[in-house]
């Protein structure tokens, strides 16, 4: 596989990584599920995902995929970075759904990831291996894809910014390198806590 493969693999990733970041960093406040319970007598999501979190952790990753989109399109004019065809997620103003969708794509995996280790019986914080480390990026290839797909359809795009930008060895590289930036992370999370 060559390196650019997965420069343009974690490129694209950068604003669901920073969504991921920023929700666990400046959540709090109102539980998703309002503190109520499943009808397991659980809690539906947990303490752990809360509105703020959610809407909060959104805004940076958008905004970092505004930034980064910007550099994009710098870089892909040069000629020293034009190599490394970095992705500018179809540019303005297409690139204000796409980049939404990886955000909120991401946040809403891990959400969806939480509703299933309650049902599984595990505790927030306690690991739940590979779940916990694939779940906003699955989000994020599935929002992506579905946000991508109707821009395509509505004729709001000539191409399909998902197919044009996937190929199944960027996916690859997703699912094998985020595991160990998560649970590198959680590390240092963790280090940082005690």
């Amino acid at each position: 596989m060559h390196y650019e493969i997965i420069i343009q693999a974690l490129w694209i990733i950068i604003p669901a990584y920073i969504a991921n970041a920023s929700a666990l960093l400046v959540g709090g406040g109102t539980p998703i599920d309002f503190g109520k319970k499943w009808k397991d007598g659980r809690r539906i999501l947990g303490d752990g995902k809360t509105w703020n979190g959610l809407f909060v952790g959104a805004f940076f990753g958008i905004t970092s995929g505004f930034g980064i989109t910007i550099v994009a399109i710098y870089a892909n004019n040069s000629n020293e970075f034009a190599f490394l065809g970095l992705n500018d997620f179809g540019r303005f103003p297409l690139m204000i759904p796409i980049v939404s969708s990886i955000c909120f794509g991401a946040l809403i995996g891990d959400i969806i990831e939480s509703f299933l280790k309650r049902r599984a019986g595990k505790n927030r914080g306690e690991n739940w291996i590979p779940f916990d480390q694939l779940d906003f990026i699955l989000g994020v290839l599935f929002f992506s894809f579905l946000m991508a797909g109707l821009l395509h359809i509505l004729g709001f795009s000539e191409y399909n910014w998902f197919l044009k930008s996937f190929s199944i060895w960027h996916i690859l590289t997703l699912l094998i390198i985020t595991p160990f930036f998560h649970l590198f992370a959680n590390f240092v999370h963790k280090k940082t806590k005690t």
